[in-house]
């Protein structure tokens, strides 16, 4: 308990709110670096995921794929990356990328898979082209778990982007590695506690977004579905119960 009091403490210091390598400076730095990787992710693997769902071809080896990158030990790919190109940025860009394509693939073909098949076979039917049915009907209907898809990818590079400072001098988790080489334990767990703020932060605001992409007419039928049920489940139907004996 006074550890963790300590780290607090070390959170709320002056000192570390200014100059070079204060907690905004560090804090700026994860929140770049996860964003850099969210846009690298989703441009790879939100049209791949997207093209899956929609046409139903290709499903096994994206499943196959996103299994075998999810199994890879991110410090591990991120050492070899590191040795491969040398300090910065560029090794620790690359391993989040690829932590993070699993998640965002398997959100955008789910997303795209979990439409009703008769309502695009209702589009087909009006007259509606591929890129139309794709834009208008599926994206739209299929939008709140790709947010879930990005929601979670977003959580993973946030939470080991801290690796980030293993090969170069950038984000939160500088303060961990500083500290474990000090032993200054404050500092480490200070910056642990920077690191689970700013993931609940974005996570409660991609919660909102995912309840605001939901279409209103998904949210009206919902409604009135909730609205329809009754509050008190109906009476058992069978004979009377009759009290004292009968004859």
């Amino acid at each position: 308990m006074n550890l963790f009091l300590d780290g607090i403490a070390w959170i709320l210091d002056p000192a570390n709110w200014s100059g070079p390598g204060s907690i905004p400076q560090r804090l700026w730095e994860h929140v770049s670096i996860t964003a850099l990787v969210l846009v690298i992710a989703s441009a790879i693997a939100l049209p791949v995921g997207a093209v899956i769902g929609h046409t139903g071809r290709g499903r096994e080896p994206a499943v196959r794929v996103s299994g075998g990158l999810r199994a890879l030990p991110t410090l591990g790919v991120l050492t070899l990356f590191g040795i491969w190109l040398g300090i910065g940025l560029a090794a620790p860009i690359i391993a989040l990328v690829i932590l993070a394509i699993p998640p965002l693939l398997a959100g955008a073909y789910a997303g795209f898979e979990s439409v009703d098949r008769r309502t695009i076979d209702a589009a087909r039917a009006v007259g509606m082209l591929e890129s139309q049915i794709v834009g208008k009907v599926e994206l739209p209907l299929g939008m709140p778990i790709v947010v879930g898809g990005i929601r979670s990818a977003t959580l993973q590079i946030i939470a080991t982007a801290t690796l980030a400072a293993y090969v170069a001098n950038e984000g939160l988790g500088r303060f961990i590695f500083e500290g474990l080489k000090t032993r200054d334990f404050p500092q480490m767990l200070g910056g642990s506690i920077l690191v689970i703020i700013l993931a609940l932060v974005i996570d409660g605001l991609f919660a909102v977004i995912q309840r605001l992409v939901v279409p209103a007419g998904v949210r009206a039928s919902r409604t009135r579905e909730l609205r329809s049920r009754p509050t008190r489940s109906r009476a058992v139907v069978g004979q009377p119960i009759i009290e004292g004996n009968q004859k």
